[in-house]
């Protein structure tokens, strides 16, 4: 049943209604009123049986045949008031569930917004054309700051590429003159020439975006509570009504005890419930799509991590100083800041950050793409950078890291490394989300081994998946075992939105990550902080218990009204009042999800 579908037949229920009571109790007209209900009641029951026997195949349970047998049942003994009260029962809880989903989806981004859009062609004319325009071998130039449009090799110029919200690797990557660029990494601060080795519908971005249209093809089976409740209750429902009927010899006790049984507090209360937990969701910044995402998040047993923005901060930090005999590490720090003090390099911004306050003066700074920088300080000549710009004769031993070596006068001083910066809560996070009994803790990051190993080990994940592409999160996803599953997926990236749609639960950071990655996710946590994950999983399972709680209080009031029905000792419109009374009850009982304060 379609979004737009189930207000039109709400508005439909609630219009009829309206006339036939004009009609009934205004204008006396009692036929004319009833004949209205009895052709609404018939069209919606009949098109909400052809949207059951859709859902049945699908292979789910729709818990809408209590509700439409009780409306023909009711409209077959001339009981329409009752029949329309089912019906605006049936469809209202049908739209609330919808305009939940769309309330939630109203503040997040188009999936593409970030698509490189054109390209900058050169050669015998230069002219901005459409991505989609580029062809292969096509020679294009990409500006400082502007994102690569499709796939292709460096013909002229060095620069540094962010590749982080593609491959996770956060600190950027070195490209000179043959080396490869992927569409939509984003260039430094040289401008670069390429020749495109793919279209942009076979470069890298656009594959990512595939990869999220066939996962979002073949989503995961999952079984809703309100599914799993409706086979019973369908059943004895039936045993009850059918018995009654076969007992007293009276067709009408049929339709009296299905009344009372049709299942408002599935059709109701487990969707208040969840529209209640989303409100509470977003009350601490997490923006949960669907009731569906709660019900799921609830089981989770698996959560996957990615590392760069998700586990860290995304930024490059200054971590160890290490110089060489004669120098001090405030000594050598300072010498590096002062001559990458007017650089926009990454590292360059990083050192600054953690220099002394008090830095000498500098004089002919120059900076060498994709080298360093070189500077004059008290009269000596400074290079910081790469190892083979600061000492041409490459006798500098490299490290493993990431790392600016620093020299003067040809004369080697040592070395900066740096790392990227856990988030202060994401130990605490690991810890608190295996005291819930999430005993399965995974990083599947792109960065190198060594580096995610260390992260991982450092805040408590369990396991390490380094070094994978978007179709290798895939992977790893779709082989966790199923009694390992729901699983869910935490990340902020471009390159992280295919895995969210995999998993059975994505969980997107939001208020710095990537539009895809928003838009893919099943949820999406707006504050930058990674404890919201606990947060999300506590809500989600304080929302379940409630609505279960409820639809369960609701099923015991209906069986002890179906019995008694039974008997013939409640009439129809009285049943469906009654009827009335159980979704009252049953609705407190669901909002108590987002007004009980749950530890969180």
């Amino acid at each position: 049943m379609n979004k737009l579908a189930n207000y039109k037949r709400l508005w439909m229920v609630l219009i009829v209604g309206i006339l036939a009571f004009i009609l009934e109790f205004g204008a006396h007209q009692n036929g004319v009123a009833q004949v209205l209900v009895t052709v609404l009641g018939s069209l919606i029951a009949l098109l909400m049986f052809v949207d059951m026997v859709k859902t049945l195949r699908s292979g789910k349970f729709g818990v809408d045949l209590l509700a439409i047998t009780a409306v023909i049942a009711t409209l077959a003994i001339g009981e329409y008031w009752a029949a329309l009260i089912v019906l605006l029962m049936l469809t209202g809880g049908d739209a609330l569930e919808d305009y939940a989903a769309n309330k939630a989806n109203s503040d997040l981004k188009q999936l593409l917004e970030r698509s490189p859009q054109t390209a900058h062609l050169i050669g015998e004319t230069k002219r901005d054309v459409a991505v989609n325009e580029v062809q292969v071998g096509d020679r294009l130039l990409v500006k400082p700051g502007e994102v690569v449009p499709v796939d292709g090799t460096l013909v002229s110029g060095t620069t540094m590429l962010d590749e982080s919200s593609l491959t996770g690797e956060s600190r950027p990557v070195d490209k000179a003159v043959g080396d490869t660029a992927m569409s939509g990494s984003v260039n430094g601060d040289a401008a670069i020439e390429i020749v495109a080795d793919r279209q942009a519908k076979d470069s890298q971005y656009q594959n990512i975006i595939r990869l999220v249209k066939q996962a979002e093809a073949q989503p995961a089976h999952f079984v809703r509570m309100a599914d799993r409740y409706a086979v019973p209750f369908t059943l004895l429902a039936y045993v009850i009504a059918g018995t009654a009927w076969a007992i007293s010899g009276n067709p009408e006790r049929f339709a009296e005890v299905l009344v009372v049984a049709s299942p408002c507090p599935l059709i109701l209360a487990a969707p208040i419930a969840l529209v209640a937990g989303m409100s509470r969701a977003s009350q601490n910044g997490i923006i949960v799509k669907t009731g569906t995402t709660l019900e799921k998040l609830a089981k989770v047993k698996t959560i996957a991590f990615d590392k760069t923005g998700t586990i860290t901060k995304g930024n490059l930090t200054v971590t160890d100083v290490v110089p060489e005999d004669g120098t001090t590490e405030t000594q050598l720090l300072a010498l590096a800041a002062t001559a990458e003090q007017q650089s926009n390099h990454i590292l360059a911004r990083a050192i600054v950050a953690a220099a002394p306050d008090q830095l000498p003066n500098a004089e002919n700074l120059t900076e060498v793409t994709g080298g360093g920088v070189q500077a004059t300080i008290n009269g000596q000549v400074i290079k910081a950078g790469k190892a083979d710009f600061v000492m041409p004769d490459n006798s500098i031993q490299k490290t493993g890291v990431t790392a600016v070596y620093v020299s003067a006068d040809n004369h080697y001083l040592g070395h900066i490394s740096f790392a990227d910066e856990l988030r202060p809560e994401a130990k605490t996070t690991m810890t608190a989300l295996h005291g819930l009994g999430i005993d399965h803790l995974l990083m599947i990051s792109g960065d190198r081994r060594p580096i995610a190993e260390k992260i991982a080990k450092a805040v408590g994940i369990d396991n390490v998946n380094a070094e994978c592409l978007p179709s290798d999160k895939i992977k790893v996803l779709a082989n966790i075992a199923p009694e390992q599953r729901p699983v869910a997926m935490v990340g902020d990236g471009v390159n992280d939105a295919p895995s969210l749609v995999t998993a059975d639960v994505g969980l997107a950071m939001g208020a710095s990550g990537a539009t895809a990655a928003s838009e893919s996710a099943d949820a999406v946590i707006m504050k930058d902080d990674l404890g919201r994950v606990v947060s999300a999983t506590k809500i989600a399972r304080y929302t379940m218990k409630i609505a279960r709680q409820a639809v369960l209080i609701g099923i015991a009031i209906c069986t002890i009204l179906m019995l008694i029905a039974s008997f013939g000792v409640i009439p129809t419109i009285i049943g469906a009042l009654l009827q009335e009374v159980v979704d009252t009850v049953t609705i407190l009982y669901a909002l108590r999800a987002r007004s009980q304060r749950a530890d969180v």
